[in-house]
């Protein structure tokens, strides 16, 4: 291996020729930045800015006095779902409960298919309606609808429609599984900023728009893995931070807006420019269901829509069908106000079990998960749960910032006598007796 060029932008290529053609491999060190330099009678500034666009555009990874890696891009990365094969007890899957999620099928003997042909418009009539009518309480006017294949696309989307490889995102820390893998993918730099009980702290926020963030992902209610809400106060605390950067791109992942039984709170400023609300149907219809509904100003939207055109990637006006007609049904809708409260009341069965056995956890949350934060090695825990006949996800995969200690535990499943049991495992894990 021989790392050639007079420029930044020389040895940046070079580099990349080189993992390419195999002959720099995923884990190998770079040469310190000070022998490079000198090796190529260079100045070392110029391998130092080589060097930080390698890291930004995910090729490798800077780790301060250990060097400059070659980062291994090749693993999907942990992965939310359930595990089929596992003898455990599967509290770690992050699925809803396959009882509450409506027939969709039924919708067609209702509303038999028409074909559609290119150039159609891309979203139904009927259901841009409705998403207009859910969205427009809580938009900034004016505002455009656009259907995606699902909230992790349309943040992927929405996010390459304005950022380029190395550009900073700032993040809640700790991070849903699927958007540090998307952000890993696609070569952006995640910046985490914490959240506590009302969510997205504001001064953590404001450092990393000082930083350079170029855009910002943030939940409003049921944040996984912590399931922490945003308060009002907290919302309009970020909305201030966030109108003092209206350069900056705001995506608000509403996931779980179908079944939350928490009010949303806004944090898009009054004359915002660049933004986007998405909300998933996935939780309340399954899974399978790709689709979210997104709202946005008109030119976040026509950006989006080049990438959705008809006859390319438009989400398919057979499952728009299906889905208009299932989210009319007056009885699909009494069965999501069920499994929200079922949901609810699983969550805080789980949390009289564990208040009851001594074991804080992140209480009077939302969403399908519950987060039991611990100061002690959560692998571990996880390990001896597992021995103990329970699958559970500990916090590591969720750190952006850095390792997060903690476990998270789905709840959409769970009975009372399993939260019983799974509150003296997890007492006797931590070796509180």
């Amino acid at each position: 291996m021989k790392i050639q060029g007079k420029t930044a932008a020389e040895i940046f290529d070079c580099v990349r020729a080189l993992l390419q053609s195999g002959q720099l491999r995923p884990g190998q060190a770079l040469p310190p930045v000070r022998d490079l330099a000198a090796e190529l009678d260079i100045n070392r500034n110029t391998v130092a800015a080589a060097y930080k666009r390698l890291a930004g555009a995910g090729i490798a990874v800077t780790q301060g006095r250990l060097g400059t890696v070659i980062r291994d891009a090749s693993g999907p990365g942990e992965q939310e779902g359930a595990q089929p094969d596992t003898p455990l007890v599967d509290l770690a899957s992050g699925n809803p409960d396959p009882a509450w999620l409506p027939d969709l099928t039924a919708a067609l003997a209702i509303r038999p298919y028409k074909h559609r042909l290119y150039g159609e418009p891309t979203v139904n009539a009927g259901l841009q309606a409705y998403a207009r009518a859910w969205f427009e309480p809580d938009c900034p006017a004016p505002f455009e609808i656009d259907l995606t294949h699902g909230a992790v696309d349309a943040v992927e989307r929405l996010l390459a429609s304005h950022l380029v490889a190395g550009d900073k995102v700032a993040v809640e820390h700790p991070c849903f599984l699927s958007s540090i893998n998307m952000l890993r993918i696609a070569g952006l730099r995640a910046i985490g900023v914490p959240v506590d009980a009302q969510g997205m702290q504001v001064q953590a926020l404001e450092a990393a728009l000082e930083r350079g963030a170029r855009a910002v992902i943030l939940t409003p209610r049921a944040h996984n893995p912590t399931g922490c809400s945003l308060s009002e106060r907290r919302a309009r605390a970020l909305a201030r931070v966030l109108a003092r950067y209206p350069q900056v791109m705001v995506i608000v992942d509403d996931h779980y807006a179908l079944l939350s039984d928490k009010e949303y709170h806004s944090v898009l400023p009054a004359g915002a420019q660049r933004w986007a609300l998405v909300r998933s149907l996935t939780k309340a219809l399954g899974p399978d269901v790709r689709v979210a509904m997104v709202a946005s100003d008109p030119a976040t939207s026509r950006r989006l829509r080049m990438r959705l055109a008809s006859g390319t990637s438009w989400v398919s006006h057979l499952l728009q069908d299906m889905i208009e007609v299932t989210l009319g049904r007056p009885e699909v809708a009494a069965q999501m106000a069920q499994a929200r409260e079922d949901y609810a009341r699983r969550r805080r069965m789980l949390e009289d079990a564990l208040r009851a056995e001594g074991v804080p956890c992140a209480e009077q949350g939302d969403g399908l998960n519950l987060w039991i934060p611990l100061e002690v090695d959560d692998k571990a825990v996880a390990l001896a749960l597992a021995h103990r006949g329970w699958l559970v996800r500990h916090g590591d995969a969720f750190g952006v910032l850095g390792a997060v200690s903690g476990l998270r535990v789905t709840v959409s499943g769970m009975e009372s006598g399993q939260c019983r049991d799974l509150a003296r495992d997890i007492r006797a894990s931590l070796g509180l007796g």
